[in-house]
């Protein structure tokens, strides 16, 4: 049965800690917790397959497309999913599909636990009031970033590195031993089923008509190129360029307006009026 390490546990619990804190990197962790791939990305460094990795958590990010957080709060917490499903994936070989029914759950586990962070929060708010009254600058960081930010250490490292190290090689083995039955079968339909979610989701939430035809046109680009076996960066490339051509006609289009609304539209102080008689009236 293949395992996890002690360090490599360790190593990606104290990774999600880190983005679940929201302290990593600033506001740029809230980025980083919204969405699996750098999650993902570092599971596939620390164990040293980061092409399997990024395989699978490109699956796991289809179904957070269109997943929304009001408040911060989050259905399903992807940083998490993405550090217990893509190890267990790796461990047991399996399909980035199988890999997403494996990911919703922890993902929702995830969300409990962050929603007991803020409960602990609260007890690090005497300490605010108390520095506010000393109106101390330094104690009202601390209690602010510092506090906060080790209760979230203390409370998912010790979680996650449990799952880890006990329980993925586990649930590995499991569905290693499951392979080619109807269990598996079942996990990777449920999982295409939560893509094919997460991308409808999104449309519907971009679904603006004027913008809808990009959205045509690049399934039908990566449809005609797959052949070709283009690159991402290729896709990214003509994006941009099909972005750039974008804005500059409708650039274009809204100084055409202004201006020919320019040559049409009269001030009141050029209205001319014309009597019956013919003679100009100002």
């Amino acid at each position: 049965m293949q395992t996890l390490s002690m360090w490599e546990s360790l190593l990606i619990a104290l990774w999600t800690a880190a983005v679940m804190s929201r302290w990593l990197g600033g506001g740029a962790t809230l980025t980083l917790r919204f969405s699996p791939l750098m999650t993902g990305f570092f599971v596939g460094v620390v164990m040293g397959d980061i092409a399997g990795a990024m395989k699978i958590t490109a699956a796991l990010q289809l179904i957070y497309m269109g997943v929304f957080s009001p408040g911060g709060s989050m259905p399903s917490e992807p940083a998490v999913a993405a550090a217990i499903a893509v190890p267990v994936a790796l461990l047991g070989g399996m399909t980035p599909e199988a890999a997403i029914a494996v990911a919703v759950p922890v993902g929702l586990m995830g969300s409990y636990l962050y929603q007991f962070r803020f409960f602990l929060n609260t007890f690090a708010g005497r300490f605010i009031d108390r520095e506010v009254e000393k109106m101390n600058d330094r104690g009202i960081a601390r209690a602010i970033i510092w506090y906060p930010t080790i209760i979230s250490f203390l409370l998912f490292v010790p979680l996650i590195f449990v799952a880890l190290y006990w329980g993925a090689p586990v649930i590995a083995d499991v569905i290693s031993g499951l392979e080619g039955t109807p269990v598996i079968h079942v996990l990777e339909v449920l999982g295409g089923g939560l893509a094919a979610i997460g991308i409808a989701t999104t449309i519907y939430v971009i679904g603006r008509r004027d913008l809808l035809v990009f959205f045509f046109l690049a399934y039908f680009l990566s449809v005609i190129f797959k052949p070709l076996e283009v690159t991402m960066v290729t896709y990214a490339v003509l994006g941009a360029i099909f972005a750039g051509i974008y804005v500059l006609l409708k650039q274009d289009g809204e100084k055409v307006v202004t201006s020919s609304a320019g040559t049409t539209n009269m001030s009141d102080n050029d209205y001319v009026d014309y009597d019956e008689d013919g003679d100009e009236d100002f």
